[in-house]
C-alpha cells in the first residue's frame, strides 16, 4: 500500500520559515532500517512516522543520520498532519506512544499545543574546548537530557554566534542549547540550538530544548507564560506554559507539500 508523506513547517504561521519536518502516515508497520533510510532521503532535522492504534498513534522521529528520543517540531507536524488529513477531528486529542512516553497535542485557537515532559537542568563544568567551539564566553553552563545549556549575556551574541560544527560534534556528544534574555517586550527569551552530533549542525526552531528552556525561564522571569523566539536563518516563535512536571509548547504549522511514496517502496 502506498504511504502518505507529507512536508509541514513548524512553529512557524508562513511557509518557508519555522522548522521542517516530513510526516509519513504508516498503514502498517515498517522496520527501523526502513525508516531511516527514508529520513535520510528526506533530509530534513527529522522525519515522523506515525502507525495508528487503538488508542492513538505510535510515533518515532528520525534524523538522517539515527533514531531520536524526542521531538518537538515534528510531533507538531505530525498533530497536524493527523487533522489537515481529517485523520482526527479538530476537537480530538492527538495521542503519541513514544520512547519518551505519552505525548498529547490538542488545538488550542489558532495554535496547537503539546504536552511535553519537563527537563531539569543541573550546572556542570565545561568541557576542554567548548569555548574555543562555540567562539563564545557564558554566564551560566549547565546539562539537560538535551544536552549542555548555556545562557550568555545578550540576545546579539546569540544572533551572531558561528559555530565551528566539526568542534562542537567532538565536545558535545548530544547537542548545546544557547538563551539570553529578549532584548523587546515581544519576546521573554531568544535561543538558538546546534546538535551536529545527530547529523543536524542547527536545528531552525526545537520544541524539545523548550523542556528545559521553559522552566529556566519561568525561573528567572518569575512567569508561568513565556513567548520564545529561535533566531536560526529560518527563525519561528515557541508559547511555553510551564506545569507542574510537564512542560506546554504552543506552536502554528503549514502544509508546504503532500504526496504518496511509490508502491515498489
Amino acid at each position: 500500500m502506498k504511504e502518505q508523506i507529507l512536508q509541514i513547517d513548524a512553529f512557524t504561521a508562513k511557509p518557508f520559515s519555522g522548522n521542517p519536518a516530513a510526516v509519513c502516515l504508516l498503514s502498517e508497520p515498517r522496520d527501523e532500517l526502513w525508516m531511516q533510510n527514508l529520513a535520510a532521503e528526506m533530509n530534513l532535522s527529522e522525519t515522523a512516522f506515525l502507525l495508528p492504534r487503538e488508542d492513538g498513534f505510535d510515533l518515532r522521529w528520525f534524523t538522517p543520520a539515527c533514531e531520536v528520543d524526542l521531538c518537538g517540531h515534528a510531533t507538531l507536524a505530525g498533530a497536524h498532519a493527523l487533522w489537515i488529513t481529517k485523520t482526527l477531528k479538530p476537537d480530538q486529542t492527538a495521542r503519541f506512544f513514544t520512547k519518551s512516553g505519552l505525548l498529547l497535542a490538542v488545538k488550542k485557537a489558532d495554535r496547537i499545543e503539546l504536552d511535553f515532559p519537563l527537563d531539569p537542568i543541573r550546572p556542570v563544568e565545561a568541557p576542554a574546548d567548548l569555548e574555543d567551539a562555540l567562539g563564545i564566553s557564558w554566564d551560566y553552563i549547565g546539562h539537560c537530557n538535551f544536552g549542555y545549556f548555556l545562557e550568555v549575556e545578550s540576545e546579539e551574541t546569540v544572533r551572531r554566534m558561528k559555530p565551528n560544527f566539526a568542534a562542537v560534534q567532538k565536545t558535545c556528544p548530544r547537542g548545546v542549547i544557547i538563551t539570553s534574555a529578549g532584548d523587546s517586550e515581544e519576546y521573554d527569551f531568544v535561543c538558538r540550538v546546534f546538535v551536529p552530533a545527530l547529523g543536524v549542525d542547527e536545528d531552525p526552531v526545537t520544541g524539545s530544548a523548550h523542556c528545559a528552556l521553559g522552566p529556566y525561564w519561568q525561573r528567572k522571569k518569575r512567569k508561568d507564560s513565556l513567548v520564545s523566539y529561535q533566531a536560526s536563518k529560518r527563525g519561528g516563535t515557541v508559547w511555553v506554559r510551564v506545569g507542574e512536571e510537564r512542560v506546554y509548547l504552543g506552536g502554528q504549522a503549514v502544509l508546504v507539500f503532500r504526496g504518496e511514496l511509490a508502491e515498489v517502496f
